[in-house]
């Protein structure tokens, strides 16, 4: 299967929206390459930035997952490097 290179931004408005992030992070954990966390308590908000590499729909799923919970904005950013076939 094809992989690509994508990263998710993620600004989280309210802290009750937490717990649901990290628990659909979870479920895509074998293809996140690396996260990043940044609380930016002056405008009481956090950040959060996700690496992938996995096949397009996962990346899909996962932000469409991501997008759907309240006081949750994200974005996707893919590569332009192109996709690889999994060695598996």
């Amino acid at each position: 299967m094809e992989t690509r290179i994508a990263l998710i931004g993620i600004v989280v408005e309210n802290k009750d929206s937490v717990k649901k992030i990290n628990d659909i992070l979870h479920e895509y954990g074998e293809y996140i390459v690396g996260r990043m966390g940044i609380p930016y308590s002056k405008r009481n908000v956090s950040v959060i930035s996700i690496v992938m590499d996995a096949p397009n729909d996962i990346i899909s799923a996962l932000s469409g997952k991501l997008g759907m919970i309240p006081h949750v904005n994200s974005k996707t950013v893919y590569s332009k490097l192109s996709p690889i076939a999994d060695k598996q």
